[in-house]
C-alpha cells in the first residue's frame, strides 16, 4: 500500500509541539506500508528528507500564529497550491490522508479525486470553520456560508472522515450523515512521557522549587485560557501555601500571561519557553498536577488536545477547566478535577486536598497512566489507522471502539 499523507504542519518529537502526524506516518512506515508526506516550513526554499522512513517535501509555506486573518489565508491557499503541484510530481497513491487544521486541505482532495480518481480520507483536527467563527476571526455572513458550504463538500467525498473525539464525530455525522466516520483520538507517546520520581537536578535546571506544582504544557493562544491558572496562583500565595504554578509554551498571548502574573505580584508562578518533547517530560515528571485548559466556547469542548494525553501517560493528576470529552474521561475514570474560573476558591480547596493526601494524589495518577496505555497508546492508534484503510466504507457507519469512552 501507497499513501501521500498531507499535513501543513508536520512536527517531529525533536521539534516538540503536536507530533500526531510523525507517529501515524512512523507507525504505518513499520508496518510495511510506503509512505510520502507533504508538508510546509519556514524557509525559503524546497527540501525533501527522509525520516524515519518518511519521505517528507517541506514546501516553502511560512506560517506563524501571530499571522492575520488574510495572510493567514494566503498561506493555507499557497499550501493547497504547493501540493497540488507535488502530487502530479510524485508516484501514484493508493490513498491520500488528508489532515486540518486548515480546513482548506480538503481543496487538495477534492481535486486530486476529480484530476486522478484518487480517493483521500480526511481527518479533522479541529472543527472549522465553527472555531474561528464561534472565536469571532470570521464574521461576514457570506464568508462563514461558503466556508460551511466547503466543510459539507469535503466531508461528503471523502472515502472516510477521520475524528479526532466523539464530539467532533457527532459534529461531522449531523452535517454529513452518510459519511463514513472513524474515531481515532490524540494518543498519548507512553515511551517518551512515563510517571518517574521528581528528579532534584531537573528541578535546579528549569529553576524551579521542589514542591507541590501545578503545570501547563502547550500553546498560549487566544483560545487556550491558560490565564485561569494565575487565579489559583493567587488564591494559593494569599493563603501562603507553597505551591507552585508553571506553564512552558508559545503563542501570542504569552506577553498578556506575564503581564496580568506581573500585576497579580505572584511569586509562585514560573513561565518556562516552549521546549522540545523530552523537555515537557521533564516538566511533567516535575509536577503533581496537569492543568488542561481552553476558552469557554462549544466548538471547545469537542477538543482532543495532545497536552491532556501526554499528562496521561506521564502519570498526572488532571485539573480541566471545561466540560467536554476531557471532562467526561476525568470524571468516568477518576483521574482529576474541574476546575470552574467562576470558582477559583472552590478548586483551590481540592488541591490542598490532593496535597494533603497522597494517596489520592497518587491513585489519580496511576489512573492516568493505566488510561493511557489500556485506549490510547500510539501502537492501538496506528493499528486502528491501518483498519480504517482496510476497511470498505459503508454508508452512515461511525466507530470509534474505547474510544467513544464518555461519562
Amino acid at each position: 500500500m501507497r499513501i501521500v499523507y498531507i499535513h501543513q504542519y508536520f512536527l517531529t518529537p525533536e521539534e516538540g509541539g503536536a507530533t500526531r502526524s510523525y507517529y501515524l506516518a512512523k507507525g504505518l512506515v513499520e508496518k510495511g506500508i510506503d509512505v510520502e508526506l507533504i508538508t510546509a516550513h519556514n524557509k525559503s526554499f524546497y527540501d525533501l528528507k527522509i525520516i524515519d522512513g518518511i519521505k517528507v517535501h517541506y514546501l516553502p509555506v511560512s506560517y506563524d500564529q501571530s499571522y492575520g486573518f488574510l495572510r493567514r489565508i494566503f498561506a493555507f491557499l499557497f499550501f493547497v497550491h504547493g501540493a497540488r503541484k507535488w502530487i502530479k510530481k510524485i508516484p501514484r497513491a493508493d490513498f491520500l490522508y488528508i489532515s486540518s487544521t486548515p480546513l482548506t486541505t480538503g481543496l487538495i482532495g477534492l481535486w486530486a479525486k476529480r484530476k486522478f480518481a484518487l480517493p483521500y480520507l480526511f481527518e479533522v483536527r479541529d472543527l472549522w470553520p465553527d472555531a474561528p467563527i464561534q472565536v469571532g476571526a470570521i464574521r461576514n455572513p457570506l464568508l462563514k456560508k461558503l466556508l460551511y458550504g466547503l466543510e459539507k463538500r469535503i466531508y461528503k467525498h471523502a472515502l472516510k472522515v477521520i475524528a479526532l473525539s466523539p464530539g467532533i464525530a457527532e459534529s461531522i455525522r449531523k452535517k454529513c450523515p452518510g459519511c463514513t466516520i472513524h474515531i481515532i483520538p490524540n494518543f498519548s507517546d507512553t515511551t517518551a512521557f512515563y510517571p518517574a520520581p521528581k528528579n532534584q537536578r531537573i528541578i535546579e535546571e528549569l529553576k524551579l522549587k521542589n514542591t507541590f506544582t501545578i503545570a501547563y504544557t502547550g500553546a498560549i493562544g487566544k483560545v487556550n485560557a491558560v490565564e485561569e491558572i494565575l487565579d489559583l496562583a493567587r488564591i494559593s500565595q494569599e493563603h501562603e501555601k507553597d505551591f507552585q504554578f508553571v506553564v512552558m509554551g508559545k503563542g501570542s498571548k504569552i506577553p498578556d500571561l506575564l503581564q496580568k502574573a506581573k500585576q497579580l505580584e505572584l511569586r509562585n508562578f514560573y513561565y518556562i519557553p516552549f521546549g522540545s518533547k523530552q523537555e515537557v517530560s521533564q516538566l511533567l515528571n516535575v509536577a503533581d498536577i496537569a492543568f488542561i485548559s481552553f476558552d469557554h466556547l462549544p466548538v471547545l469542548k469537542t477538543n482532543s488536545p495532545n497536552k491532556f494525553f501526554d499528562a496521561l501517560a506521564a502519570g498526572k493528576a488532571i485539573l480541566v477547566n471545561h466540560k467536554g470529552w476531557v471532562y467526561d474521561l476525568v470524571k468516568t475514570h477518576e483521574l482529576g478535577y474541574y476546575y470552574n474560573p467562576k470558582k477559583p476558591n472552590e478548586t483551590f480547596r481540592k488541591i490542598e486536598l490532593l496535597a494533603r493526601d497522597p494517596k489520592l494524589l497518587e491513585s489519580m495518577q496511576r489512573n492516568s497512566r493505566k488510561l493511557s496505555e489500556q485506549h490510547f497508546s500510539k501502537d492501538k492508534a496506528v493499528e486502528h489507522l491501518i483498519m480504517v484503510f482496510n476497511t470498505k466504507p459503508s454508508k452512515g457507519n461511525f466507530t470509534g471502539g474505547a474510544y467513544t469512552l464518555t461519562a
